[in-house]
């Protein structure tokens, strides 16, 4: 049997990846976690993300070129094409791969599958006028409308502001660095890894490699956690000694942050397959807390000083480090997901002792999942009370503060001239006190 073309392999799996999101809806990470990647050596597990990943973000672009040419639409009855046309033309326009291997190994992807065997002639007509015309017609594009689907930018427009939603926009189109929480002497970390310590204390690096190979992550001294993802933890506060409850957990990082600052955590999921992997976490990091499976809404302990909310939501605010999050999600889904922080949040006021402080978070840049959901929280219980957060609290960052006092992060914010260490998820957080 002859040896398969260098760089198929990789293609494949990054095409059945693409067909993945967006035929069966399944999430990016899910599959970058599963078998087929672990099979390729480091250099083509790098490839098949950089082509993913380039894929998902400029998808509406790329939708959108290929669809100018392709005057009868794609095949229905072969849905390889289109990943195939996808990940073809990402490399054409956006990554530096000679346009002749784009075309042949998409070629060949096509060629590979029953169904689309008979579309092999049309793939290659199409991306080969691409490496003609491709660069020049995307030059004529508003790339930042396109690669957002309209129900999201016209949420972010109305919230706030057009200026800000397109830089919003711009922000998820860029691969994000590398942000870790270290146990301890960041500026250390910050020089062995080349990287720079940012205001709120987390170090950025854009260290390449697979992340378990980076030193410090085998002795436990860091986790990887987006710097917006590792503020609300700190708004509970000197934990030391305290009961904390940390609701939905999974996959720890702030689980970590609590136990390294003293506390005496549960931390409560309903994945069993994840509350695992951050127990694998905790042990890597020398941290200890309780683990338990169970449902967040139902589940019956405590009472707890403090409790951390980190509510399940539609994730609007990771789409620079989730690409898939726009085109799996939807506005219909913030109705069922609203419903679901409404209950958790009732019942975890129940769980809190008198005096305690909850803190609710959210990593959406939707208004029902924030500061509405908390002034909604506030009337329906008039035992409880905001209690504002400093800007000194965040890294001296007064821009993340709402006019109500709470933390607001966006992904344009945390500007740099190298735009490969700007930016951060965007975060909504409130702290509650119980009178």
């Amino acid at each position: 049997m002859p040896p398969e073309t260098p760089g198929l392999a990789a293609r494949r799996i990054a095409a059945d990846i693409v067909d993945g999101v967006l035929q069966r809806k399944r999430p990016l990470d899910e599959q970058l976690e599963a078998g087929p990647l672990n099979t390729l050596p480091d250099r083509d597990r790098a490839l098949v993300r950089m082509l993913v990943g380039t894929t998902m973000r400029r998808l509406g672009t790329l939708r959108h070129l290929l669809a100018e040419q392709l005057k009868r639409g794609l095949p229905k009855e072969a849905p390889r094409v289109e990943s195939a046309l996808l990940i073809g033309a990402a490399q054409i326009l956006f990554l530096e791969v000679p346009d002749h291997a784009a075309v042949d190994l998409s070629v060949r992807l096509v060629q590979a599958d029953r169904p689309g065997l008979h579309y092999a002639g049309l793939v290659n007509a199409v991306l080969r006028q691409l490496t003609r015309e491709g660069k020049h017609r995307l030059a004529a594009l508003d790339t930042v409308l396109l690669d957002t689907p309209e129900w999201l930018m016209q949420r972010w427009i109305a919230h706030y502001g057009e200026a800000t939603a397109r830089a919003i926009a711009a922000a998820n189109g860029r691969e994000p660095a590398l942000d870790l929480t270290v146990k301890s002497d960041p500026d250390d970390w910050a020089a062995r890894l080349q990287g720079r310590v940012l205001p709120t204390g987390t170090v950025r690096t854009t260290a390449h490699g697979p992340v378990a190979q980076l030193a410090g992550f085998g002795d436990g001294a860091w986790w990887v956690q987006d710097a917006a993802a590792a503020l609300p933890a700190r708004l509970l506060g000197d934990v030391r000694g305290k009961s904390v409850a940390d609701l939905c957990a999974a996959p720890g990082g702030k689980t970590a942050q609590l136990a390294l600052a003293g506390a005496r955590v549960t931390a409560v999921d309903r994945s069993k397959p994840r509350l695992a992997r951050l127990r694998e976490n905790l042990t890597r990091l020398g941290l200890e807390a309780e683990a338990v499976v169970a449902d967040a809404t139902l589940w019956q302990a405590g009472p707890f000083d403090a409790i951390l909310v980190d509510a399940p939501c539609s994730s609007t605010g990771t789409i620079r480090r989730h690409p898939d999050i726009p085109w799996l999600k939807s506005e219909a889904d913030l109705v069922k997901l609203t419903a679901l922080q409404t209950r958790l949040l009732d019942h975890a006021v129940t769980l809190l002792k008198p005096g305690g402080t909850l803190v609710y978070c959210t990593c959406s840049l939707e208004p029902e999942e924030g500061g509405e959901a908390v002034t909604a929280l506030l009337a329906r219980h008039p035992d409880l009370r905001r209690e504002p957060i400093q800007a000194a609290e965040v890294g001296g960052l007064a821009e993340l503060i709402t006019p109500e006092d709470d933390l607001r992060t966006l992904p344009c914010q945390l500007p740099d001239s190298d735009l490969r260490m700007a930016g951060l998820d965007g975060f909504y957080a409130a702290r509650i006190v119980r009178k």
